[in-house]
């Protein structure tokens, strides 16, 4: 069932980036400019057709989103039809167009999950207080010790915990918190851990640690986290919003705290607010352990996350095309379609350096 839940979040992953360039395609065709094409994946291609339309549709062997192309793409195009003799507002929402399909995308997101169970990702994860109540809760092994009794009795990460005890007397793990209480409790003796793994209870026989190496290191062993879902009504859409805000504010504040790292030569510390795409598959793999609400909610923070990044002044993405050509216009001359590449394409090679370092960050970090 994991393995079915990683390979949906990954095609919904894909999913964002297309519907974020569909957002392009609309609004072009809307603001009168002529698609050229319509790729799914990137080049080289497998497959093309000519819609009745006129743009050739493609599908395309690099399965890492999609793209649009569009007639006479730079601001100083002169053709009919094409990008550059559209009017600035005209560009602006073609530009701005796939922030706003990752927005839609994370927003609907959201206000499903609340209405049909929310994962709680983060402290004081934004509520109607008075319209959520918790449907869900479960107390997974965040951390084994190696060598401790948990190790050796085989529990692993992400096991869900329902109860300890000595045989024929074992107590229910009710929180997190309970969970060093009990194992006290029972400091020195064998006792029967039940837990839940891939859907299958099982149960473990453990000898807990005593005395002073208990205190120290833990009776069992483990450090517990703890999973809890939620349910709303007539407020998911508020909640949905309010979501939208928090992860906005921590997304910025994470940027924030790797760039001052960065200026400060703490290369370690930027990169631990950063993932790429393997980051991505990673967390989408461990999120498909605890169910497919995790998973969808990952794929709205992703689409969240796509969306700020697109706003940003970084000129091979759309935030920075919109920002170079809003200059151009305050100072009264656009840029030559040589100057446009130059600026784009030198950013996307930085950008694509860039990747590739996260990704080695991502590769050393997980594996």
């Amino acid at each position: 069932m994991s393995i079915l839940l990683l390979i949906l979040g990954i095609l919904l992953f894909i999913g964002l980036v297309v519907l974020h360039e569909w957002g392009h395609f609309l609004a072009a065709r809307r603001n009168g400019v002529e698609v050229e094409e319509f790729g799914i994946g990137f080049p080289p291609r497998a497959w093309k057709r000519k819609t009745k339309s006129g743009f050739i549709f493609s599908l395309n062997w690099l399965p890492i989103g999609g793209f649009v192309k569009l007639k006479g793409e730079n601001d100083a195009a002169s053709e009919d039809g094409s990008f550059g003799v559209a009017s600035f507002k005209a560009k602006t929402k073609i530009m701005l167009a796939g922030v706003g399909m990752n927005l839609l995308a994370a927003f609907v997101i959201f206000a499903a999950l609340a209405w049909i169970g929310m994962p709680q990702l983060i402290d004081n994860q934004f509520s109607v207080k008075s319209d959520t109540k918790v449907v869900q809760r479960n107390i997974l092994i965040g951390y084994v010790e190696p060598g401790s009794p948990a190790d050796q009795a085989g529990l692993k990460p992400r096991d869900h915990l329902k109860a300890i005890g000595p045989q024929g007397n074992v107590e229910s793990i009710d929180s997190a918190a309970t969970l060093p209480d009990l194992t006290q409790k029972f400091a020195g003796q064998e006792v029967q851990v039940v837990y839940q793994r891939g859907g299958e209870e099982r149960t473990a026989t453990v000898t807990l640690r005593d005395g002073e190496e208990g205190r120290e290191k833990g009776y069992l062993g483990i450090s517990p986290a703890e999973f809890s879902m939620t349910r709303a009504t007539w407020s998911a859409p508020i909640q949905s919003a309010g979501l939208i805000v928090q992860f906005t504010e921590a997304t910025f504040k994470g940027l924030g705290t790797a760039l001052g790292a960065l200026f400060q030569g703490d290369a370690a510390k930027a990169s631990e607010q950063v993932a790429g795409p393997v980051g991505i598959v990673v967390v989408l793999r461990d999120g498909s352990l605890l169910g497919v609400q995790f998973v969808f909610l990952i794929i709205g923070v992703v689409s969240l996350s796509l969306a700020i990044m697109n706003v940003l002044p970084i000129p091979a993405l759309d935030g920075g095309r919109f920002y170079v050509m809003l200059l151009s216009r305050i100072f009264g001359r656009r840029l030559s379609k040589d100057m446009e590449e130059r600026i784009v394409g030198t950013s996307f090679v930085f950008l694509l350096l860039l990747v590739v370092l996260i990704t080695f960050v991502d590769v050393k970090r997980f594996f």
